[in-house]
């Protein structure tokens, strides 16, 4: 198994079909095909090694499917940059895999010059975007055409295939290590679900593909031999033109995306009228937001995946007909490709309904952290990854995730999981989106506090989410302060960075809204 095996059989079965489209570019799998070998030869000719990292820091487009299988093809390491951090994070995690080439668009090629002064293991840097080639840059097209096809290395099997960096949303971010065995596990056992990709259809990438909630949707795709769409990044009324232009069926939006996406002026449901299935990942999903989307869009098909980078990402699946039904609120069940069990604090397993560390063990399961080998060791014990999501299963098997452990407030003694909190403010009118965090509290240890993005109208006053909450949850889960802010600190996925917000409180301070202690 590899995943430029795709590429192959579409050769031989349907070289005609369109492959990808971007803007008004159209390619079908015999050209798509050629140019990556063609990619591939050129990366060779570069200097790239077996398992050599090449980096690609760029937006979404049809070059960026074109070098996820041109490296693989070239016998190479792919190395996806998040395009939301800072130049120093990047040269960070470049060094930390000593990338040997980087790519880059339009958007990133103003950063080459600082970071080659602080990466000197990059050799060199091919410049994908649409302008003129920047000095010093080997540009993308030229490339490709002065490069033979090269043969297709067929890495296969345990052979490492990228390293995606965590977001770093609790530190500095961590090389995992996914193997292409690990990548085609974790979408073969997905695919045999038959919910997550349309026969014959078309997908649009719109979520960030550095990051392997989307990226994971390509390999699914590509084996699936549908045509891909790719739009920059998330915008919504690029989104909405682009669903019926191109026939799209198949969309993955992390949730915070859904909800900018329905609060937006321009939102239309009718654009979405071809639309079959809507796969949401990669954070939580607030229990009003997913009745809101069933209500707008009745006729699509909700799929619901939690997992994790280290899971290739997808560890268990909720599907069109169980949204419908009592489990709706959960995380869905084991994918067929993966284990998944509870465990207590003392490492045996939990019974059902019993809160405690989600693990998960199958051939999706990463290879281990680059260069951390005792992080590593800790994460993944017996086969078994650790995923430091707390939650528990039902006795049909349902995984309901109930918060990050790390974010588990304890208040007086009491535990209190954000994500419950979260979930009560959402359903106020004036709740755009919040996120509810442990301060420093000198009495208490910690206080619950909630920072609130209000939604337009009125602003709410903390009495009156004090009002609404109480009717909901236990005194001591209700919030001892609130701020209001215009957005909340997002990684490039869509994920809250809770540890910026909590940076703001190291000090401990009297509440800023003080109500009755626990």
């Amino acid at each position: 198994m590899y995943l430029t095996q795709p590429l192959h059989r579409a050769l031989q079965q349907y070289p005609d079909r369109i492959a990808t489209v971007h803007g008004d570019r159209e390619r079908d799998f015999a050209t798509h095909t050629d140019r990556v070998a063609r990619l591939a030869a050129g990366l060779r000719s570069l200097g790239v090694a077996a398992g050599d990292r090449v980096a690609m820091y760029a937006l979404n487009s049809d070059r960026y499917l074109e070098h996820l299988m041109a490296v693989p093809w070239a016998d190479a390491v792919l190395a996806p940059v998040n395009t939301r951090w800072t130049e120093p994070e990047v040269a960070l995690a470049l060094n930390d895999c000593d990338a040997r080439v980087l790519i880059v668009d339009d958007a990133f090629a103003g950063s080459v010059t600082a970071l080659l002064d602080s990466c000197p293991g990059i050799r060199q840097v091919v410049y994908a975007g649409e302008g003129t080639t920047p000095e010093g840059c080997t540009d993308y097209e030229e490339l490709i055409a002065a490069s033979a096809p090269a043969p297709d290395a067929r890495r296969e099997r345990d052979a490492l295939a990228a390293l995606f960096y965590t977001g770093g949303t609790t530190g500095a971010p961590k090389g995992v290590m996914l193997s292409h065995t690990n990548l085609l596990t974790s979408a073969l056992g997905c695919l045999a679900s038959g919910f997550l990709a349309t026969p014959g259809g078309c997908f649009l990438h719109t979520a960030p593909m550095f990051h392997l909630g989307d990226l994971a949707h390509w390999v699914m795709q590509s084996v699936a031999g549908n045509t891909q769409v790719t739009l920059p990044g998330f915008d919504p009324p690029a989104l909405l033109a682009a669903l019926p232009a191109h026939g799209v069926t198949d969309l993955f939006l992390v949730p915070t995306m859904l909800r900018l996406l329905l609060d937006h002026p321009d939102f239309d449901p009718g654009a979405l009228a071809g639309l079959r299935r809507l796969v949401y990942a990669a954070s939580p999903m607030p229990k009003e937001l997913l009745d809101r989307v069933a209500r707008l869009l009745p006729h699509v098909e909700l799929v619901q995946a939690y997992g994790m980078t280290e899971l290739s990402p997808a560890a268990t699946l909720l599907g069109p007909a169980e949204h419908r039904g009592p489990h709706r609120y959960s995380a869905g069940r084991a994918a067929a490709h993966a284990e998944v069990r509870v465990v207590t604090p003392d490492g045996e397993e939990a019974p059902p309904g019993q809160v405690g560390e989600i693990n998960c063990r199958g051939g999706h399961v990463m290879r281990g952290y680059w260069g951390r080998p005792e992080q590593s060791a800790e994460a993944v014990r017996g086969g078994w990854m650790r995923t430091g999501d707390a939650g528990f299963l039902d006795p049909e098997g349902y995984l309901y995730v109930v918060d990050r452990i790390k974010d588990m407030i304890i208040t007086g003694g009491e535990n209190v999981w954000s994500a419950e909190v979260e979930d009560a403010l959402h359903e106020h009118s004036s709740v755009a989106s919040c996120a509810v965090i442990g301060v420093p509290d000198d009495r208490y240890g910690e206080r619950v506090h909630a920072v609130v993005v209000p939604a337009p109208g009125p602003l709410p006053t903390a009495a009156e989410l004090d009002g609404h909450l109480r009717g909901r949850l236990a005194g001591y889960k209700v919030p001892r302060g609130y701020d209001f802010l215009g957005e909340l600190p997002l990684s490039g996925t869509g994920k809250v960075l809770k540890r910026e917000l909590r940076d703001r409180y190291l000090t401990p301070a009297p509440p800023a809204h003080p109500v009755a202690g626990p």
